[in-house]
């Protein structure tokens, strides 16, 4: 059996771990990547990319069907035919995952190995009968669909995002179990294109991490456009008749009912790849949220570290990425130069429409934890941009301290994670809201709600009697 050894040993194929032996690569460190089955993980295959993709087709639909708001006339109607969207998905999926083919990670000196991997001491794997050494480790295997425990679901079977973009023909009707970031996002887009779809989502709300009024914005224009949202009822049981999928649900209050559809989507939430990793011969502690790590993500095992799903706390590819640095930094450097991980900037988008952007803490979070906090809103409506472009549907919400300094920003709306940038720079820099009033924004810009927001803070100052006061003092007479 042929035995390798590295500096550093990459273990997942996704973003933060072709992220990480990148990183490791250029610093100088001998690196080995390996990967269960294909490069890009989840996201390219079956998360951001082939959702986006989905959606974006999803919003021209819907932007073809509304062609009478825009002054458009189509003398002889208009019928879509949603057929070809599919493969054109699986297309987009094809053209992103060629961005990193492992002979690319060769080319830089990076050795690629496919196939599953398992620990066989506390510094060895072993893949293909092949055994691979190293002095640091970092594990980013990410997640997979969690599937909940409901009687007869695995009979009627299911669909969830990692073989729903796998179907050919669209279903005429579907039950989405979970009213979360992929389950809305899903839900959305196949309504559009001609799906009934039936939410049904535990809690009382949908997006339950979100601020209450922005999440509201857009559970009203998802029932609007015909999604049925049913809050507050959990799937108890599941059987199949007639070619059609019947589920019970459950009111708190223990009243049932039936609703039927053609198939079901299950989108309750991830769980971690720990299957066939056997951890325990290298002495890493896990726990069903995944790798238990320390501020620094470390494992357990001292030169063993660990980012992404599988780490936690966030199931971003933006967070995995941010993670994998620090794990390459504090894997190869002493650690006088180590890095702990911070999450008082996590920022993150739902891409529905309106979107969702999350900056930060919600009003709830900001209220526990800090006095005299202050929150400043606006409608979209006050945007002349949204008004050209009939976007008038969202609303902007910054909470600051009482000194002024940005807590959380909340934006539902056209571009909103475009928007949130900005507040993200400036919460990361610790610069005031109202500074943000003084920069020269592009106009008609949907940014320029940011503006006129960031203002908002400087018109209240003026009415206080004492800076009245001074202000006619020093006005030109």
């Amino acid at each position: 059996m042929r035995h390798e050894n590295f500096d550093i040993i990459v273990i997942g194929g996704g973003a933060g771990g072709l992220f990480a032996v990148s990183v490791a690569s250029a610093l100088g460190a001998k690196a080995c990547l390996i990967e269960k089955t294909r490069l890009g993980g989840d996201c390219t295959w079956f998360g951001c990319v082939p959702s986006k993709a989905l959606l974006k087709s999803a919003h021209v639909a819907n932007l073809i069907n509304r062609f009478e708001l825009f002054g458009l006339n189509l003398s002889k109607g208009i019928k879509l035919d949603t057929a070809g969207v599919m493969p054109h998905v699986r297309d987009i999926v094809h053209e992103v995952s060629t961005h990193h083919p492992n002979e690319l990670f060769e080319k830089r000196g990076i050795k690629v190995v496919i196939g599953p991997v398992k620990f066989i001491n506390q510094n060895t794997v072993e893949v293909n009968n092949q055994k691979f050494s190293a002095k640091k480790f970092i594990i980013c295997t990410g997640s997979h669909p969690a599937i909940p425990p409901i009687e007869g679901l695995d009979k009627a079977g299911y669909l969830t995002n990692e073989n729903i973009f796998d179907l050919d023909v669209l279903p005429k009707s579907l039950i989405v179990l979970g009213g979360g970031p992929i389950g809305i996002e899903l839900s959305q887009a196949l309504n559009r294109l001609g799906v009934k779809v039936h939410v049904v989502e535990m809690l009382e709300r949908i997006l339950f991490r979100e601020d209450k009024e922005i999440a509201s914005v857009l559970e009203n224009s998802l029932k609007q456009e015909g999604v049925e949202i049913l809050a507050g009822k959990k799937a108890v049981k599941v059987y199949k008749k007639d070619n059609l999928v019947t589920v019970i649900i459950e009111s708190g209050d223990g009243r049932r009912e039936e609703i039927s559809a053609e198939n079901i989507l299950v989108a309750v939430g991830r769980a971690p790849n720990l299957e066939g990793l056997s951890l325990d011969k290298a002495n890493v502690k896990h726990d069903k949220k995944g790798l238990i790590v320390n501020k620094y993500l470390q494992t357990t095992n001292k030169n063993i570290f660990a980012c992404g799903d599988i780490a936690g706390p966030y199931q971003f590819s933006h967070v995995a990425a941010y993670q994998a640095g620090i794990c390459v930094r504090n894997a190869l450097f002493r650690r006088i130069a180590w890095q702990r991980v911070s999450y008082d900037n996590i920022v993150w988008a739902t891409f529905t429409d309106p979107e969702v952007a999350h900056l930060g803490l919600i009003q709830e979070e900001a209220q526990k934890k800090y006095r005299g906090i202050k929150i400043y809103k606006s409608e979209y409506g006050v945007s002349d941009r949204a008004v050209t472009d009939s976007e008038k549907n969202g609303l902007i919400k910054i909470i600051t301290d009482k000194k002024g300094y940005i807590l959380g920003a909340h934006i539902t709306g056209s571009s909103a994670s475009e928007i949130m940038q900005g507040l993200l720079i400036a919460k990361s820099f610790n610069i005031k809201l109202s500074k943000i009033a003084e920069v020269l924004f592009i106009y008609p810009t949907l940014s320029e709600i940011v503006k006129k927001t960031a203002a908002k803070p400087l018109i209240a100052m003026a009415d206080n009697p004492l800076i009245k006061f001074v202000l006619n003092i020093i006005k030109k007479r």
